[in-house]
């Protein structure tokens, strides 16, 4: 399932040039912030990329974090899934997820995560280690992740968003 992606990001996606991430540096460390200053990401969110369509929910802060799920469904079929923190510690953020399977088998050892150290805060872009949040309008969301193949050759990749419209 892994190589599926990997196969699809490097394949399908346009890469743009790396204007958009940041990377984090040890020496300076992460900026002092909280989560009301990137609340703005809350929302229900869809897209298309990676060869199929995307759905992202964030919740708003509540305690210390806020948390996020995301899914990728290419020809009605779930590919994978990913559950995602926000978390303030120490006086800043970090970003963390965890990748699933479609039958919640997950890529990473059961006790480990990725984690993004906080680079940078805007009021509307937040910045972390080779990933971006940007509020585009209320109903607009673009993230940037950067992606690195096997040689170690990294490319950005934009995910727009936009927010979900219920069908009722």
């Amino acid at each position: 399932m892994k190589n599926f992606i990997v196969f699809l990001l490097f394949v399908s996606i346009n890469f743009g040039n790396s204007q958009n991430t940041l990377k984090y540096n040890s020496e300076i460390g992460s900026p002092k912030t909280t989560l009301n200053d990137v609340s703005w990401i809350a929302g229900n969110w869809e897209g298309q990329q990676l060869g199929g369509n995307l759905e992202e929910i964030w919740m708003p802060p509540h305690g210390d974090s806020m948390m996020g799920v995301f899914k990728l469904v290419v020809d009605g079929k779930v590919q994978f899934y990913e559950i995602m923190t926000i978390s303030e510690e120490n006086e800043t953020l970090i970003f963390r997820i965890k990748h699933f399977n479609n039958n919640l088998s997950g890529w990473e050892e059961k006790d480990e995560s990725e984690v993004f150290q906080l680079v940078k805060v805007e009021p509307t872009k937040v910045y972390f280690n080779d990933f971006t949040f940007e509020k585009i309008s209320n109903t607009e969301l673009n993230i940037y992740v950067i992606f690195k193949d096997k040689l170690g050759n990294e490319e950005e990749v934009l995910f727009k968003y936009k927010t979900k419209i219920k069908n009722d």
